[in-house]
């Protein structure tokens, strides 16, 4: 890279701001893709029990509001995956609706390459209705690294988001690092802490309580090769941050049939 290239880089990383909190989706990814000519499903559910109470920049309070969203993801081969998502809103004073889609292709290093941790790259984009987000159109770029050592499993998500049309589309890319930490007391139970985060430039952080800073407690149930169920309850720990929100996934994986002879 030139030095002018550099110093622009720089400059742009330099005006980025953290993005609004959305909450359409609270997951820490892991590397795998879904398998070849598989399809899964899942609904993301949260509840905010203390967000923000009042209309912002146009964008609705998202104080006592549910959200779910609806995640259709296929796998082409064994390292491609396309997600599709569809989000949605329910609350009062006419916050209930349809609030707008995503789209999310992912590749991943395949096993034969014998990496020494699992490594996948996903770039997600769509639109929102700017009654629930400040930015209608953006992009998220989310490398994901995890290890799985004995009963632990780690993951991290270096995200980084990018608004392309709203309020914050003049600025560059959000720092969104996601972490989770589990432990597994049984082949069935595992327990753990997921931590979300917007931060602002990469080399320019915000000032700590504009920052979004959450963690959140979690448990993942593994009862059935078919199905996957995540659960937890986050708190905030910033101004900028919703406070006391309930989540659960809930997957569902619809394998493709062998052809009969």
């Amino acid at each position: 890279m030139n030095k002018t290239l550099l110093i622009a880089a720089l400059l742009l990383y330099g005006r980025m701001t953290a993005k609004a909190q959305d909450n359409y989706e609270i997951q820490v990814y892991g590397s795998e893709t879904v398998a070849p000519g598989a399809t899964m499903v899942e609904l993301h559910s949260n509840y905010t029990l203390d967000g923000s109470k009042a209309t912002e920049n146009g964008v609705y309070a998202t104080h006592h509001i549910l959200h779910e969203t609806i995640e259709i993801t296929h796998g082409f081969n064994s390292y491609f995956e396309v997600g599709f998502y569809f989000f949605n809103a329910i609350g009062s004073a006419e916050r209930t609706n349809y609030v707008g889609s995503h789209i999310r292709p992912r590749i991943r290093v395949p096993d034969s390459w014998h990496w020494p941790v699992g490594v996948s790259l996903s770039v997600e984009g769509g639109y929102q209705k700017p009654e629930y987000s400040e930015d209608d159109w953006s992009v998220e770029i989310r490398p994901i690294v995890d290890k799985t050592i004995g009963k632990f499993y780690f993951s991290f998500n270096p995200t980084f988001d990018k608004s392309l049309h709203g309020l914050n589309s003049n600025s560059g890319f959000v720092f969104s690092p996601n972490l989770k930490a589990n432990y597994n007391l049984s082949k069935v139970w595992g327990v753990g802490l997921e931590y979300y985060g917007a931060v602002g430039g990469l080399f320019s952080f915000l000032p700590f309580q504009q920052q979004q800073q959450q963690l959140f407690a979690a448990a993942d149930v593994d009862f059935s090769p078919d199905w996957e169920l995540n659960f937890g309850y986050g708190l905030g720990f910033t101004n900028a941050t919703d406070n006391g929100i309930a989540k659960v996934i809930l997957g569902y994986r619809i394998k493709r049939k062998k052809a009969e002879r």
